[in-house]
């Protein structure tokens, strides 16, 4: 049931710190798992990543219909932004949604940060890999340049590749 009390918005606040911290916490699972070199652990992270991505957008949107709705009954624009909106928030509960929306925006940030640098480092390993293969395998390389000018690297298929023995 949609309501447009300020309670409303701080219980959907509190639902997408809950959340993100989620998020975080699997960004940094995978990281330890980057950092150990364990490929099953960060693969295994991926999809446990994207369904928090989801929840995360899911409450996120319940959010802001959330502020919608409480900046309709307070005769704003539904568009307006919760920061906007705070001087129609009893005084005693603005603090309180101050801290929330504060908390969310360092949590957002940080998530953003750990997902940049699990990236660079997936990326970096990913080269890494590619530039041993080609020092085993040469002629099993070409360079080729994708459309936005960046240098691609056909891959060997695994029939090019053979164990001794």
């Amino acid at each position: 049931m949609m309501t447009s009390s300020w309670e409303n918005i701080v219980h959907c606040l509190r639902q997408e710190l809950v959340e993100c911290g989620g998020l975080l916490n699997l960004f940094e699972k995978q990281q330890s798992a980057l950092l150990s070199q364990n490929a099953a652990g960060v693969l295994g992270e991926v999809a446990a990543i994207e369904q928090q991505v989801r929840t995360l957008a899911n409450r996120r949107v319940s959010r802001e219909e959330a502020v919608s709705a409480f900046a309709t009954a307070h005769g704003q624009s539904p568009t307006a932004t919760l920061r906007s909106l705070l001087p129609h928030v009893d005084i005693e509960a603005r603090p309180l949604v101050e801290a929330l929306i504060a908390e969310v925006n360092r949590l957002v940030y940080r998530v953003r940060q750990a997902s940049r640098q699990n990236h660079l480092l997936l990326s970096r390993t990913l080269e890494i890999n590619q530039e041993t293969l080609q020092q085993l395998r040469p002629d099993s390389f070409s360079k080729t340049y994708s459309p936005a000018g960046r240098v691609a690297l056909a891959s060997p298929t695994a029939s090019t590749l053979c164990h001794a023995g």
